[in-house]
C-alpha cells in the first residue's frame, strides 16, 4: 500500500527514505522530474510522423518502393507497438524493484537511445534499420517513465495533493503527443536529425536530477513475477501487431497483404498465445492481468467502450495528415516542404478541444455521474466523423476547424468521465491491476486503429484510383502503355506518398518526364495535379475509414449506457480524482502502482504516522 509511515519496507540495493526524511519540497523534485520525463516521452511519440519526409530525404531512402514500405510502417509504429506491449509488465517491475530505479533506467535508456538516432551516419536502407531499432530502445524508455512516473507521484503526495500532481503531469503528456508535431514540423526542414537531438539534454538533465533526487517512499512488498503471462502476452500482442502492420503492405498481385502465410500465421499464432495467456492469468498467485474483475459490470463495459472509442479514433491522426499534408496544403498554395508544420498547427483544434473539454467533463460528470457524459461524447464523436464525411476533399478551414474542435470536445467528455467510471467501479486494492489493463487495451487498440484506417484508405483508393491515374496521365500527354503502368502500382504507395507530403509524379516518370513538353511536365510535376489526381478516390477511402469510426463511436456510446448499475467500491472510499483521471487518459496513470501498491484513505493514512498536509 501507499503509505507515508515512518519506515517504509528497505529494497536491497536501492536508495529509499521516508518522506519526513526527504523533507516538504520533495513532492515538487518528483512531480517536476516526472513532468518532464512524460512531456519527453510523448513529444517522441508523435514527433516522427511529422518528420518522416525529411527522414527519408536525409537517408538517401526511396520509402515508395515497394521494398522499402516496411521500413516506412516500422518507423511509425515501432515506438507504438513497443510502449503497448511493456507499460504493464514494466509497472509491475516498478512496484517490486522500485519505481525510482526503474524511472531513472528508463530516462537513461531513453537518452542514450535519443543520441545513436541523432548521430545516424549510415545511408540507404542501412540507416533505416538503424533508426528502427534504436527508435524500438527509445521505446523502451519511454515505457519505463510512462510506467513508472504516476506511481512515483502517488508515493510522494498526500491524498488531498495527489490529483493536482496527477493532473499536471497528465496534461503535459497530453500536450506532448500534439507538441511533437509542431516540434517534428519546425525542426525537420532545418535538419532531420534534430528530431531526436533536441531530447537529448533534456534527457541528460533528466536522468542526473533522477539520479540524485529521486526516492523510493512506499511500503511495497515482494511478489512473484508472472513469467508466462509475461511472455504470453508480449509474444501474443506482438504477433498480432505485426500481422496487422504487415497485412497493409501488397502481398503479389493484391493490394494488401491479408493473404500472406505471414500475415496469417501472425495473425492466427498471436490470438492462440493471447487466448494461452487467459489461461494462465487464471492460475497464477500474482497475475499480470486479473481476470476476475471482468466480472464487475462497470469495469467490462467501461473497458468496451475504451476499446472501441480507441479502435474508432486511433488513426484519425495518421488519415487527418495524409489529407492535410497530400492534398489540402498544397491545393492551396502550400510547398510539400511547409506541409508537416502547417499540418501540426492546423490540426490544433482538436487539441484545443480535448484540453478543455476533459477536465470539466471530469469535475461535472463527478457530482451528476458519468455514462451521460461518456455516452454523449461517444455520440458527439461519431456524428463528427459524419460531418468530415460531407466535408469536401478542398474543404473551407473554418469547417474542418469547427469540426475538429467539436471531435475533441466530444473525445474528452468521454475519456475523463470513462476512466473514472471503472477505475471507481473497483475495490481499492484492484484499482491498479485494473488500470494497467484499462491502459493496455486503449495502446494496442491505437495502433490495431492505424492498421484498420490504413486497410480500409486502401481498399476505397483500389476502387477507383487506377483509372483516374491512367486518365489523368493520359491526359498530359504520357504514353498509354506508360500511364497503365504507373496506375497499377499498389494504392498503399500512393496513400504512403500523400502521408509524406510527397508528389510522386516526378519520381514515377523519371526521365520519360523529358519527352513531354514544358508545360505538361510543370503541370504534372505541379501542387495541383497530383491532389487533384486522387481527391475523388482518397474521398472514397476517407467514407469507408469514418463509416468504421462511426461504427466503434456508436457501439462506444451504446456500452457506456450499460455502466453505472453497479458499483462495488464503496462509497465512503475515496474515488478518483480528475487529475487522475487526466493522467490516466494521457496513457500514463493506468500504468502505474498496480494492485501491490494502492492508495489509503485518509484516515488510515493519519494512523500510520502519514501527515495529508504534507
Amino acid at each position: 500500500m501507499v503509505s507515508h509511515t515512518k519506515e517504509p519496507s528497505r529494497l536491497i540495493g536501492d536508495a529509499t527514505a521516508t518522506l519526513e526524511e526527504l523533507g516538504p519540497h520533495y513532492k515538487w523534485i518528483a512531480l517536476s522530474n516526472t513532468t518532464l520525463g512524460m512531456l519527453v516521452a510523448t513529444i517522441n511519440s508523435s514527433i516522427v510522423l511529422i518528420a518522416l519526409p525529411d527522414i527519408f530525404k536525409g537517408i538517401h531512402l526511396d520509402p515508395l518502393e515497394p521494398g522499402n514500405t516496411s521500413y516506412l510502417l516500422w518507423m511509425m509504429m515501432g515506438f507504438l507497438v513497443v510502449t503497448a506491449v511493456l507499460v504493464v509488465s514494466f509497472g509491475r517491475l516498478g512496484d517490486m524493484f522500485g519505481r525510482a530505479r526503474m524511472y531513472n533506467m528508463g530516462f537513461a535508456v531513453f537518452t542514450i537511445a535519443s543520441i545513436f538516432l541523432a548521430v545516424t551516419w549510415f545511408d540507404g536502407s542501412e540507416a533505416a534499420l538503424w533508426l528502427i531499432g534504436w527508435r524500438v530502445v527509445q521505446g523502451v524508455g519511454g515505457a519505463f517513465l510512462m510506467a513508472n512516473s504516476s506511481a512515483i507521484l502517488t508515493d510522494a503526495f498526500p491524498a488531498d495533493q495527489r490529483g493536482l500532481a496527477l493532473g499536471i503531469n497528465g496534461v503535459a503528456a497530453i500536450a506532448g503527443s500534439f507538441l511533437g508535431l509542431l516540434i517534428g514540423g519546425i525542426l525537420a526542414p532545418i535538419h532531420w536529425n534534430l528530431i531526436f537531438l533536441v531530447s537529448v539534454p533534456f534527457g541528460v538533465v533528466g536522468t542526473i536530477w533522477a539520479y540524485l533526487k529521486l526516492r523510493d517512499t512506499g511500503v511495497r512488498r515482494h511478489a512473484d513475477i508472472d513469467w508466462w503471462g509475461n511472455i504470453t502476452f508480449a509474444v501474443g500482442l506482438i504477433a498480432v501487431l505485426v500481422g496487422i502492420t504487415y497485412g497493409i503492405q501488397p502481398y503479389g498481385s493484391s493490394s494488401m497483404g491479408w493473404t500472406s502465410p505471414l500475415v496469417l500465421w501472425c495473425l492466427v499464432g498471436g490470438l492462440a498465445v493471447l487466448a494461452a495467456f487467459c489461461v494462465i492469468e487464471t492460475r497464477v498467485a500474482n497475475p499480470l492481468f486479473n481476470l476476475h474483475l471482468f466480472q464487475i459490470k462497470s469495469f467490462t463495459w467501461g473497458n468496451i467502450a475504451n476499446l472501441v472509442a480507441s479502435l474508432g479514433r486511433g488513426g484519425l491522426q495518421f488519415i487527418l495528415i495524409i489529407w492535410l499534408q497530400g492534398i489540402w496544403l498544397p491545393q492551396h498554395g502550400y510547398d510539400y516542404s511547409r506541409t508537416p508544420l502547417w499540418a501540426g498547427i492546423y490540426m490544433l483544434p482538436m487539441t484545443i478541444g480535448f484540453l478543455l473539454s476533459a477536465p470539466v467533463s471530469g469535475v461535472i460528470s463527478d457530482r451528476f455521474g458519468t455514462k451521460w457524459f461518456t455516452s454523449t461524447g461517444m455520440f458527439i464523436t461519431a456524428g463528427t466523423f459524419g460531418l468530415l464525411i460531407a466535408l469536401p476533399v478542398d474543404f473551407d478551414y473554418w469547417a474542418f476547424a469547427v469540426t475538429l474542435l467539436i471531435n475533441g470536445i466530444g473525445m474528452g467528455m468521454f475519456s475523463a468521465p470513462n476512466r473514472a467510471e471503472v477505475m471507481n467501479s473497483l475495490p481499492a486494492d484492484a484499482r491498479g491491476v485494473g488500470a494497467g489493463m484499462m491502459t493496455t487495451f486503449q495502446n494496442a487498440a491505437m495502433v490495431l486503429s492505424i492498421g484498420f484506417f490504413f486497410s480500409l484508405m486502401i481498399a476505397g483508393l483500389s476502387s477507383n484510383l487506377p483509372a483516374a491515374m491512367s486518365d489523368g496521365l493520359m491526359a498530359n500527354g504520357v504514353p498509354a502503355a506508360q500511364a497503365t503502368q504507373i496506375a497499377n502500382l499498389p494504392a498503399v504507395a500512393v496513400l504512403f506518398a500523400a502521408f509524406l507530403g510527397v508528389n510522386p509524379i516526378q519520381e514515377l516518370l523519371g526521365p520519360n518526364l523529358s519527352s513531354l513538353t514544358e508545360q505538361q511536365q510543370a503541370h504534372l510535376t505541379g501542387l495541383d495535379f497530383f491532389p487533384q489526381l486522387i481527391s475523388g478516390p482518397f474521398a472514397d477511402g476517407l467514407a469507408m475509414a469514418f463509416a468504421f469510426a462511426i461504427v466503434a463511436c456508436v457501439i462506444g456510446g451504446i456500452a457506456s449506457l450499460l455502466t453505472g448499475s453497479q458499483k462495488t467500491a464503496s462509497a465512503d472510499e475515496p474515488h478518483e480524482s480528475v487529475g487522475a483521471e487526466l493522467a490516466g487518459i494521457a496513457g500514463e496513470a493506468g500504468i502505474g502502482p498496480s494492485e501491490l501498491v494502492h492508495d489509503l484513505p485518509e484516515t488510515a493514512q493519519a494512523a500510520s504516522g502519514g501527515h495529508p498536509n504534507r
